[in-house]
């Protein structure tokens, strides 16, 4: 028997176990992405039907996170979380499995399989999505507002992160590595002097950004990727998803897609509370330092707990793009 046929066995089980039988795996697919989690699609016959799903396993050695960043949400705490976003009206995949020991397939989640597109570039480009483009901005800010209400209740797992939490351990995370870089050092020393002054917290996605949407043709479908989840500044959220990195050629400035006035507003029109600009630009120039941080942590492939591939490598080369995005938004040369 190959890893891959023991595997699906395993799996197959696994659906017997927890959804019903005959728990037949069909059309098992390993996806490409996803820095943090194996994600495989599949379909699954119970009873007379057959569901399609998505399997999410966290291998355990990257259950521990880098030097000084935030653990990782994983197994029944995604589970919780992705529930409690459901509660919230968040448009979040539905859990159908939380793995357990008996699996044998480590940790990690079954969550309903979504149609639709999650390629940054290609919703932002292809003509199936010309229509929708202009109110993907709204949308996102209507489902923030939403994310921004989840009842933290049975979620005390979740981190507080302040913005000073973060510039800490992000600040860690650049003495962890013998690779100094000025523009890195000035984007460190900026965050610090320019951190928001008692900002409100609450349940945060951590990474709600072009990229870990699902989007069809009627627009966003689901939110995908809470392993960042955490609490902090709900504004974190909606700087992230204004990094230039997340335009992926896009010419907007909200992922490529869309204007921030029309995020702004619909996150005021739904409920999320008033917005500052100011406010927002600072995690975007602040997402900027903690992406090249990312880049120069995967590119380094000599420190431990980092990834030994092609993709990593690729990625550490990037690291140049998050910097100068970064000092062109605190000069003003930014869109």
């Amino acid at each position: 028997m190959t890893e891959r046929e023991a595997f699906q066995d395993k799996l197959e089980a696994a659906v017997r176990r927890h959804l019903g039988a005959p728990g037949e795996v069909r059309e098992l697919v390993r996806l490409t992405g996803g820095a943090t989690k194996a994600t495989w699609s599949f379909d699954a016959v119970v009873g007379t039907a057959t569901l399609p799903l998505i399997l999410q396993q966290s291998p355990p050695q990257r259950l521990d996170p880098a030097p000084g960043r935030t653990p990782l949400v994983h197994g029944a705490h995604d589970a919780a979380v992705l529930e409690a976003a459901l509660r919230a009206g968040v448009p979040a995949p539905r859990v159908r499995i939380v793995l357990a020991p008996d699996d044998d397939l480590g940790e990690g989640t079954v969550t309903e399989r979504v149609a639709g597109e999650t390629l940054g570039r290609k919703i932002n480009t292809d003509a199936r999505f010309a229509a929708v483009r202009p109110t993907l901005a709204a949308q996102c800010g209507s489902i923030l507002a939403a994310v921004h209400r989840i009842d933290p209740t049975g979620l005390e797992f979740l981190v507080e992160q302040t913005a000073q939490h973060q510039l800490a351990a992000y600040r860690a995370l650049a003495d962890a590595y013998d690779h100094p870089l000025p523009a890195l050092e000035l984007g460190l020393r900026w965050v610090a002097e320019h951190l928001p002054k008692a900002p409100r917290t609450c349940v945060v996605h951590g990474d709600f950004r072009n990229g870990n949407l699902i989007v069809g043709d009627d627009g966003v479908r689901c939110v995908l990727d809470w392993e960042l989840a955490q609490i902090g500044d709900p504004m974190l959220d909606l700087g992230w998803l204004c990094v230039k990195t997340w335009r992926f050629g896009g010419p907007l400035p909200v992922g490529g897609f869309g204007h921030r006035d029309d995020l702004f507003r619909a996150y005021e029109r739904a409920g999320g509370g008033s917005v500052d600009p100011a406010h927002v630009r600072f995690w975007e120039a602040f997402g900027c330092i903690r992406w090249a941080l990312m880049c120069l942590h995967k590119g380094l492939a000599e420190v431990p707990g980092a990834r030994r591939n092609v993709e990593a490598v690729a990625i550490g080369r990037r690291i140049e793009e998050p910097l100068l995005d970064f000092l062109d938004l605190i000069t003003g040369k930014a869109d």
